[in-house]
């Protein structure tokens, strides 16, 4: 594996740190991450896991015994819809 260096703005990179560091990742991990993706070398089975474990790990998905009911939807009050 080589070493690559790279230059960034600070503010970015602290960014990028605060983004892996909730994704229980590393920075360097991120970017080969990227790399693997942008060069189509990323294998799709693995993709797909990590894609799984972020959309259960992240907020505002929905609990797990849920059932959407498009005429419940419609049936929300006006101050449940935001409004």
């Amino acid at each position: 594996m080589a070493n690559v260096t790279l230059t960034a703005d600070e503010h970015l990179l602290a960014k990028a740190r605060e983004y892996a560091q909730a994704r229980k990742t590393t920075l360097n991990q991120l970017v080969r991450n990227y790399l693997a993706r942008l060069t189509g070398e990323l294998d799709p089975q693995r993709a797909a896991e990590e894609f799984a474990q972020l959309a259960q790990s992240q907020p505002g998905r929905s609990q797990e015994n849920f059932a959407f009911d498009r005429r419940a939807i419609h049936h929300r009050t006006r101050t449940e819809r935001g409004r």
